[in-house]
């Protein structure tokens, strides 16, 4: 199993949760990338069995709008029939950006292969455990 995470953060909170998705997914015993969106390569990001994006909510429930935003714009047209999984931190709001970002990945034809994980904050403890159960759910 292979799988690719793409992730955007900008207090270090997104990228926390990437890191111990990605330890959960290695733990199950998939080969795990694990990218920077302004370092990602939309073809090579979405060549895996399963893609992990990253990113917090942002402003008034969006996604980050100069990096990650963009790169999802680059790979809607591609999504279609891929297995995706969708994460990101937050400070505010009730996560209407994970939903809403949820619903655009489905209308562009991705399966969502486990609910979305969202973490007020930076995962510790309970939240941490969360992120590395989600790498290790989508390495199934």
């Amino acid at each position: 199993m292979r799988i690719n995470i793409v992730y955007w953060s900008g207090t270090g909170n997104t990228k926390a949760m990437a890191e111990l998705i990605q330890q959960g997914a290695q733990d199950a015993g998939a080969a795990v990338t694990l990218t920077e969106v302004s370092s990602a390569d939309a073809s090579a990001a979405l060549d895996a069995d399963v893609v992990a994006l990253g990113c917090p909510s942002m402003g008034s429930e969006v996604l980050e709008e100069s990096e990650f935003e963009p790169f999802i714009v680059s790979i809607e047209g591609s999504v279609g029939g891929k297995k995706l999984a969708l994460f990101g931190s937050y400070g505010w709001g009730i996560g209407e950006w994970m939903r809403d970002w949820g619903e655009r990945m489905k209308k562009a034809g991705a399966e969502l292969v486990v609910e979305s994980l969202i973490v007020n904050d930076e995962p510790r403890d309970n939240t941490a455990r969360q992120c590395i159960d989600f790498g290790a759910a989508i390495a199934r």
